[in-house]
């Protein structure tokens, strides 16, 4: 990792950059890929399957026999973690639940807003080299607890046409209705514009690479909403001489192996502890299966060196990073002036591998800086809220006037005829 010390704050942009193409490098990629499934359909599809996953598919759905048969492949002991994170995630989220929200805002009008789910929802789940199904947990179980009527699923097939077990299992476990083998971009246009065999969806959630995130973020213009611009993964650790070296070393090297476009950074007012990770990570990547994607990752990465918790917590902030730990004695300064995060995990006992799977928090967060503007996945991600009012002759009568006033001042006659001639009427 590339240590740097005490940077000023005119380098600030320059040290956090992230590893990433624009999306200018991609979006000719993606509109060419879109315009052949907009025309062309499954063929489309199947010859970018061909063509990014080297297959050739006779169908693109999952038959429920490849749903049984992927249920008696999975241990007995991972169905019980997987048991044990769903339940966790069930519990997290059905605890976001509000209630209806009403109020009479004069005499005669009533006001109130209901949430309602979004009917039809796409789920993207990477496969490749780390099959995410531990993602299908994270947006299927709050999609279900929102009432969801339809829970599409695209995911990647192997070489050999198939779908990793583990996706099949919790995918039906979770709820998902409907499961195809579709991987990157094409996965999101056929979602985007539907296909003979793909349905086509209100909104698309999901974690990939940046393509995918192009692509999501280009579905925009065919009115279908995404969760966020989720990209490569990211974390930022702020720790300090009360930290464990070796933990966070192995954190930062448990996001480095998502893919050689992650970033990792470790910000410290300790020069001590940067040369101690930096030697731990050395001794732990290479017992890693990953290593050369996480070794990759590393180079993009950063060990920042600072004077003060406050000069920390300001290029935190600046940063925004999906993943926050904080390993600190002063950790409540850090929990309590954290403004751009998508997770925040503390102390030595919290690493950010509880959150991707089994606390209960989900780990579909905003990456590339979007912590600033964004959250992360959570039950109302799959509602929409829609605002009633109901007036009586009495409510228009008081507030009918100030409407009328209103209207003509904008130079609305329309508007300000629909009111009076309500109270014409009640005269």
């Amino acid at each position: 990792m590339n240590k740097i010390l005490n940077p000023s704050r005119s380098d600030w942009a320059e040290i956090l950059k992230r590893p990433t193409q624009t999306v200018a490098d991609i979006e000719q990629t993606v509109n060419q890929i879109f315009d052949e499934i907009k025309t062309k359909g499954n063929s489309a599809v199947a010859k970018y399957t061909d063509l990014f996953d080297g297959i050739k598919l006779d169908s693109l759905i999952v038959t429920p026999g490849e749903i049984e048969e992927a249920k008696i492949e999975i241990s007995a002991e991972l169905k019980e973690a997987i048991q044990l994170a769903k339940e966790n995630i069930e519990k997290f989220h059905s605890a976001q639940t509000t209630q209806k929200v009403s109020v009479e805002t004069t005499n005669g009008v009533s006001c109130w807003q209901e949430k309602k789910p979004i009917q039809k929802v796409g789920l993207y789940i990477p496969g490749g080299t780390a099959p995410l199904f531990s993602s299908i947990l994270m947006l299927a179980i709050p999609a279900k607890l929102a009432g969801c009527e339809e829970i599409i699923l695209c995911t990647p097939p192997n070489k050999e046409g198939k779908v990793n077990s583990a996706i099949l299992y919790a995918a039906e476990l979770c709820g998902v209705t409907r499961i195809f083998k579709i991987g990157g971009i094409q996965a999101i246009g056929a979602m985007t514009f539907g296909t003979e065999d793909v349905p086509q969806v209100y909104k698309i959630f999901g974690p990939g690479n940046q393509f995918v995130t192009v692509a999501k973020q280009l579905a925009t213009k065919y009115q279908v909403a995404i969760d966020m611009p989720a990209g490569p993964s990211e974390l930022l650790i702020f720790a300090d001489e009360s930290a464990k070296a070796a933990y966070v070393a192995s954190d930062l090297l448990s996001q480095a192996e998502h893919g050689t476009d992650s970033q990792v950074i470790l910000v410290s007012t300790s020069e001590k502890l940067l040369d101690e990770v930096s030697e731990e990570i050395e001794v732990q990547i290479n017992e890693l299966p990953r290593k050369d994607i996480a070794q990759k990752a590393i180079e993009n990465s950063r060990l920042i060196l600072v004077d003060s918790d406050n000069e920390a917590l300001e290029l935190i902030n600046e940063y925004g990073p999906e993943h926050f730990i904080v390993c600190a004695e002063n950790e409540s300064f850090f929990v309590e002036g954290i403004a751009n995060a998508g997770s925040v995990f503390i102390g030595n006992y919290a690493p950010e591998s509880a959150g991707d799977y089994a606390s209960g928090t989900n780990h579909t967060l905003p990456t590339n800086g979007y912590a600033k503007q964004y959250s992360g996945v959570n039950l109302d991600s799959f509602l929409k809220t829609i605002t009633f009012q109901k007036i009586s002759e009495d409510g228009i009568r008081k507030i009918g006037p100030s409407i009328e006033l209103l209207a003509e001042a904008e130079g609305l006659q329309a508007h300000k005829n629909a009111v009076s001639l309500r109270l014409k009427d009640l005269e």
